[in-house]
């Protein structure tokens, strides 16, 4: 790795890094005003914990040694005491991406989670679910070798489709379920007390998410960073207009809100595909995923799940759309350029085989927590308002 490499490396981290406060942010701003702290502070939370893990052993745990192995051997060089120069830029990137996967779940418990208890569950799901699925997609674990193993085209995912954002929403799905509905659930009843905090936590994600996508660059010699930086601009710009549409057609009004839930909508789709669409395919997806994501938020309502910020909708969905989409639009192996059915087969398969892993063991831990300690506050303190129950803190003291 030469200096200019490293140098973005390095870049690209702190970018990935500054996105978990972004996640805070606008989390934070959704909720109402008197659980902001316990928002922030979830995402806080999973930032501290998360990298002191991911450096003690969840680094070893993402990169297994076959196809077949679960996960790599956590104490094969546990706290990182021999790494050289490169492995330890690596790992730190590789931090960064733990961490924020495991703040997009605290967003399906908005208002009503413990704190102790969501660290817990941050902890046990990031060292069962999230470290060894790294492994599985990135680490030559068995989706990274589902090619190999089957005769179909290697499973592509760039950045997290399946790693990051399938993996957090069916966990944040799980959780909700455990947790369920906050008082008074029911449409309109819940709505953001700060939406230019939703806004900057939205732009700090799109700003942060260049590290995200092209970040990993600095291990191909750079060489799609053209594609990759044009495609997560576009997609995202398009996801916008796509939930600004739907969101006028069905209700009346373009919102802020909506636009910033659809500038997220496109950067999680894109995020599996910005190296392999050509920016015209990457445009189309942006507009599906934002149109789409729009609509998806709205079945919580219907199937009766409280998923308070909408990270089933938006990252779940979001996902399995830029996953699947590759199966017809990746550069010479979809279904429409140039390739056939095996593209979509490979990533149908790694998209539900992470999906159903990361939903059952959060399921798990979710009902073994809220049973031996608790995960809910009690309704009182939901009504309240948790953030002087659980931290001693208001967002917004008025100090005389």
């Amino acid at each position: 790795m030469d200096t200019g490499e490293l140098a973005w490396a390095v870049t690209a981290t702190a970018l990935v890094l500054f996105m978990t406060p972004g996640v805070a942010f606008f989390y934070g701003g959704l909720v109402k005003a008197k659980s902001v702290v316990s928002m922030m502070m979830m995402s806080f939370g999973a930032l501290g914990l998360i990298s002191v893990l991911w450096i003690l052993y969840g680094y070893n745990m993402s990169a297994a040694e076959g196809p077949f192995d679960f996960a790599g051997n956590p104490f094969s060089d546990f706290a990182l005491m021999n790494g050289d120069n490169e492995t330890l830029i690596g790992a730190t990137f590789g931090a960064t991406f733990a961490i924020i996967t495991v703040a997009l779940i605290s967003g399906a418990i908005a208002d009503r989670a413990k704190f102790g208890s969501w660290l817990l569950f941050a902890g046990l799901w990031a060292t069962i679910v999230y470290f060894p699925v790294a492994a599985w997609v990135w680490g030559g674990g068995w989706i990274y070798s589902l090619g190999e193993l089957t005769g179909l085209p290697a499973v592509i995912d760039y950045a997290g489709g399946t790693a990051v954002h399938i993996n957090a929403g069916a966990a944040a799905l799980a959780l909700a379920l455990v947790l369920g509905k906050r008082v008074g659930f029911q449409k309109g009843a819940h709505k953001p007390h700060n939406v230019p905090l939703v806004l900057l936590g939205a732009s700090i994600l799109w700003f942060g998410w260049f590290g995200f996508n092209v970040g990993a660059e600095f291990l191909n010699d750079m060489a799609n960073v053209g594609l990759i930086a044009i495609n997560t601009l576009g997609a995202t710009a398009a996801a916008v207009i796509g939930w600004l549409i739907v969101e006028k057609l069905k209700d009346g009004k373009a919102t802020s809100v909506g636009a910033g839930s659809g500038a997220v909508a496109g950067l999680v789709a894109i995020t599996p595909s910005c190296a392999n669409l050509a920016p015209g395919w990457a445009l189309l997806l942006g507009l599906i995923a934002g149109a789409i994501c729009a609509l998806a938020i709205e079945l919580k309502f219907k199937l009766g799940f409280d998923d308070s910020l909408d990270v089933v909708g938006i990252h779940m969905v979001g996902g399995f759309i830029g996953t699947l989409y590759l199966g017809f639009f990746a550069i010479g192996t979809g279904l429409f350029t140039g390739g056939g059915l095996g593209q979509l087969a490979s990533q149908a398969i790694a998209a539900f085989g992470v999906a159903i892993f990361s939903f059952v063991v959060a399921l798990i831990i979710g009902f073994a927590i809220e049973k031996v300690i608790g995960f809910r506050v009690r309704n009182e303190d939901e009504i309240a308002g948790i953030d002087t129950v659980v931290h001693g803190e208001e967002g917004y003291a008025i100090v005389e």
